[in-house]
């Protein structure tokens, strides 16, 4: 243990240690041994509480077990199995009327709709590029994506046929968001002459054209007939700018393979870096070294002179791991590794505590507050844990009472099922919930693992308890006030190539009442955005009608007098292990927690840990119940193999996983389906960390 130093009670790596000290507490003023000790002190009450409560899912976890193998053979009775939920505490009882309390939240979380980033912290490139996203080039996103109904670009430089395209999409948006009267956007010859038919919508203007308003976001139409596209264009507009990302998670979980405190600190320096306001990354891109900051503010004149600014940057969440995994960056006094869940939010709020203490460059909440994803918490024992660490940490850095917000990941069944009482106990200070249809899953199948086979994983898209799952999450979060107070979301778009389908499909997030809604990228959120001048959320939300009860999310998608044909069994198999290869041998091997990994017919699709959780668990859930054997899924594995390596063979850092199957990556993707029925919760990152850490050591 001589590589660590000494505070207080915990051993800590040297490099951390100096980062917190010198980086974080340093700035704020804060003594280090004092924060050290309180530190110390903080651990010793809440890490052991973190432990029971692990220890309490997976006790919950063996009564559903056994409940379900005495149960086996004959049909689920709803009111027994509702009864024995209750019974055994893993229902609880609906806490009586309240609205949730949460003060100090900026306007892009309560009272504005629009899409939200999702990005690995470890990657500079792509948290510089999500934190500039929440303004894009409308003409951009439809020239380089399949959105529009004409020929794609040529090669070669401008296309004009296909922009001669994109001007047209772009006008028919702007008469449909910034109609005017007895004028069409279309026909212009200049700056529009006609008056807006609601005038409230002109905003000013900026240095490079005219700033609009609509549901809430902000629209820029830029003039430049100097500008290659703008002097083609009758109008002269070069450009129709959309405010897009609002708000983005910068992500310290699932879309990140970080193992250890070498990880950890990257982590930590790059939320510290767009926090303070200096990270930047130099790439080469044509040849040419580019170097990437964070966007300025954009500045405007509204219409009686005085000047103005918009924030130029998306607002930031910085998500936190959940409660289960522990990290060999900081021991306890007994030796022990730190519950990193713990860790991560004292780590994350000392970083947000310069932002509420002004020293950031630019500021991120203009309210004061500090925003926490809080993802994979299992009821509200486990909410309310947080609400208590989310108070210590604040008396720890000496922040005012709430200062701290929380976004709830509806995630685990347990939440879903007791999501009024999960909210209640962290009402002072909740600022999001939304739903995530993978992770969900994947816990719907470990928490039933034993009541049968389940469904295929096409099927489960159309499953009761999915949509129950979805109509609920809105329903309950607008019955407790969190229309206007905070986000009620929903969850990603995965394919990014396939942009025309998310248009027609994603806007059905907004009809159901989410006023935000995960996508995978800046183009993607630039395109996402037309959705909120379409619909109006907040009125959508005012509509809605009753919550749905408990009995289709109880009901569980087992496949009951399913006959699979063997060419199904052998799609069903080859899928997911072909998902599975396909991520694992990226985050063994290179480190890369989320990524476009092809699927089966190499069509591109963002996967994370969430994808290889549903993969893994439902292989393991088909084992256990003899749909398929060992034999069957080695036989999968080894075929799937064969095609991702075929798909990866333009990297030439790829190590091919035929050639290796006794190496990390394959010998992970075997632990994660033969050993995946014994996993706490299904969850893959005990393995995932495992493997990786022998990959490191090897390198």
């Amino acid at each position: 243990m001589s590589n660590f130093v000494t505070h207080a009670d915990l051993r800590v790596d040297p490099a951390l240690a100096a980062f917190i000290e010198g980086e974080v507490l340093a700035p704020l003023g804060h003594d280090a041994g004092a924060f050290w000790h309180g530190f110390a002190a903080l651990l010793a009450e809440f890490a052991p509480r973190n432990r029971a409560l692990l220890a309490h899912r997976e006790a919950l976890q063996q009564q559903l077990d056994d409940w379900h193998r005495a149960q086996r053979g004959t049909s689920v009775d709803p009111a027994a199995y509702r009864s024995f939920l209750e019974e055994i505490g893993y229902l609880v009882p609906e806490p009586g009327a309240f609205t949730i309390g949460t003060q100090n939240v900026d306007a892009e979380i309560a009272a504005m709709a629009g899409p939200q980033l999702v990005v690995p912290v470890l990657n500079a490139r792509f948290l510089l590029n999500a934190a500039n996203a929440r303004w894009g080039s409308l003409y951009d996103a439809f020239y380089g994506t399949d959105v529009l109904d004409a020929p794609p670009a040529r090669p070669g430089g401008y296309d004009q046929q296909r922009g001669a395209a994109v001007i047209a999409a772009g006008r028919r948006f702007l008469d449909e968001a910034l109609p005017l009267v007895g004028q069409s956007w279309a026909t212009m010859a200049d700056e529009p002459d006609g008056k807006l038919a609601d005038e409230r919508q002109y905003v000013g203007k900026t240095a490079k054209g005219l700033l609009f308003r609509n549901n809430g976001l902000h629209i820029e139409v830029q003039f430049d007939r100097a500008h290659p596209v703008g002097k083609g264009d009758q109008a002269g507009i070069s450009d129709i700018v959309v405010e897009s990302a609002l708000t983005t998670i910068c992500d310290c979980e699932d879309s990140v393979a970080a193992v250890d405190a070498e990880d950890k600190l990257l982590a930590y320096r790059n939320w510290l870096g767009v926090i303070r306001g200096d990270l930047q990354e130099s790439f080469d891109k044509g040849g040419k070294t580019q170097l990437r900051t964070l966007a300025e503010d954009k500045r405007y004149t509204s219409p009686d002179g005085s000047e103005h600014t918009l924030p130029g940057r998306s607002l930031l969440f910085v998500r936190n791991v959940g409660h289960l995994m522990t990290n060999p960056a900081i021991l306890l006094a007994d030796g022990s590794e730190i519950p990193e869940g713990i860790m991560d939010t004292v780590i994350t709020s000392a970083i947000g505590a310069l932002d509420v203490a002004g020293k950031g460059r630019f500021g991120n909440s203009r309210t004061g507050s500090i925003y926490i994803v809080k993802p994979k918490m299992h009821g509200p024992a486990e909410c309310a844990f947080t609400n208590d660490l989310f108070d210590a940490v604040e008396d720890l850095l000496r922040l005012p009472r709430h200062t701290i917000k929380v976004g709830v990941m509806d995630e685990e069944r347990r939440t879903s099922a007791n999501l009024g009482a999960c909210i209640h106990a962290v009402k002072d200070r909740i600022v999001f919930i939304n739903t995530g249809f993978l992770d969900r899953t994947g816990d719907e199948i470990h928490t039933s693992m034993q009541a049968g086979p389940m469904q295929r994983k096409g099927a489960m898209k159309d499953a009761p308890w999915l949509k129950a799952y979805e109509a609920r999450n809105v329903g309950i979060g607008l019955r407790h006030g969190l229309s206007g107070r905070a986000q009620i979301g929903k969850g990603m778009w995965a394919a990014p190539d396939l942009m025309g389908q998310m248009m027609a499909e994603k806007i059905g997030h907004l009809r159901a009442g989410a006023n935000t809604a995960w996508v995978p990228s800046p183009t993607a959120a630039t395109l996402h955005a037309i959705h909120y001048h379409r619909e109006d959320v907040f009125e959508i939300q005012q509509g809605l009608g009753d919550v749905p009860g408990l009995e289709d999310l109880l009901t569980i998608p087992l496949a009951t007098g399913t006959n699979w044909s063997d060419e199904e069994i052998r799609a069903e198999l080859d899928n997911n292990c072909q998902g599975l290869l396909g991520y694992v041998v990226r985050w063994i091997d290179a480190g890369v927690g989320c990524s476009k990994v092809p699927d089966l017919n190499d069509v591109g699709l963002m996967e994370d840990r969430a994808t290889l959780r549903i993969s893994s668990q439902h292989i393991a859930n088909w084992l256990l119940h003899g749909v398929v054997s060992e034999d069957q899924v080695m036989d999968a594995l080894r075929r799937m193999a064969a095609k991702v390596d075929q798909q990866n063979a333009g990297d030439p850092f790829y190590l091919p996983l035929m050639e290796n199957e006794d190496g990390p990556a394959f010998s992970a993707a075997k632990d994660l389906i033969f050993k995946g029925a014994e996993q706490p919760s299904g969850y893959t990152e005990p393995l995932l960390h495992k493997w990786r850490a022998r990959a490191k050591e090897a390198i």
